[in-house]
């Protein structure tokens, strides 16, 4: 299991929810929770899952994020629909997911090579830019 950096994820969301919220208010309001366990997360205690699926919500990123900061990585952002709500996840540049495949490597398999490493990294990739999660030319 890894490790969360809980002070790491409070500082994502309050620079986040202050580009976003006029509030710490508005924004527990937006998330469906209240300002006390906002004002948690953005102090980096420990809160229910659930709670870190509604800023995420709140936040405009993919359930999860909040977990993934803590554990060293970056929110996915969703894209607004013609309604306005959450629809899919931003699509990612090629760089952005090497980086991703970098980070995971580093922290899951310290050990192996770097040419493995871009070599697992170049066919992820592709595998991702035919799936569409890739955007071509970035």
């Amino acid at each position: 299991m890894t490790t969360r950096d809980l002070g790491r994820l409070a500082q994502s969301v309050k620079r986040h929810r202050m580009e976003q919220y006029p509030s710490r208010d508005a924004a527990a309001e937006a998330a469906g929770i209240t300002r006390n366990t906002w004002k948690r997360v953005e102090e980096g205690q420990e809160v229910r899952e659930s709670t870190y699926a509604k800023v995420d919500k709140a936040l405009g990123w993919a359930i999860g994020s909040c977990v993934t900061i803590a554990e060293g990585g970056n929110p996915i952002l969703m894209t607004p629909d013609s309604d306005g709500a959450p629809a899919a996840p931003a699509l990612l540049t090629e760089e952005q997911a090497r980086r991703a495949v970098l980070d995971a490597a580093r922290a899951k398999m310290p050990s192996t090579p770097i040419g493995d490493i871009d070599a697992f990294s170049d066919e992820l990739v592709e595998i991702l830019r035919r799936a569409g999660a890739v955007r071509d030319g970035d």
